[in-house]
């Protein structure tokens, strides 16, 4: 993993805090803020990724995906105005944490990526990584959790 100084934090969540209620799509199903420092030099889009690694699938479940984000954004979140690709639950924009009542506690695993390229369209998650892995010059990730 490339980590230099490239950074993800949120205003409404600790690194490895529970995420509010607000922001799962068993409540209001609010967007979360991110803000990200650090860009690297040479970065030409950033991308964003939720991932929940602990859902009952063979992939986990995608929360989020964000692309076109400039290089010198410094915050993501409500009405930013970026392109959204699809989740997992077959639309664009974010769905919240909804892990199985009763399924533990899941990580919420949000990813920024420095790319030096654009990104094409709004790629799943899966075809993203495939093809702009390549491309990433540093990423980092803050992580949530979040259990019924």
């Amino acid at each position: 993993m490339a980590i230099k100084d490239l950074r993800i934090t949120s205003p409404d969540f600790e690194p490895e805090g529970r995420i509010p209620d607000r922001f799962t799509a068993y409540h209001d199903n609010e967007t979360p803020t991110l803000d990200v420092t650090g860009v690297p030099e040479g970065t030409a889009e950033l991308a964003v990724i939720c991932h929940d690694p602990d859902a009952p699938r063979p992939r986990g479940f995608t929360h989020w995906t964000v692309y076109g984000i400039p290089a010198d954004a410094t915050r993501v979140g409500p009405g930013h105005g970026f392109r959204e690709g699809p989740t997992d639950a077959g639309q664009p924009g974010w769905y919240g944490p909804r892990p199985p009542a009763g399924h533990g506690t899941h990580h919420y695993y949000f990813w920024v990526y420095a790319l030096n390229t654009h990104v094409d369209g709004a790629p799943s998650r899966e075809d993203f990584l495939l093809r702009y892995a390549g491309n990433i010059l540093e990423q980092n990730r803050i992580v949530g959790t979040y259990s019924a």
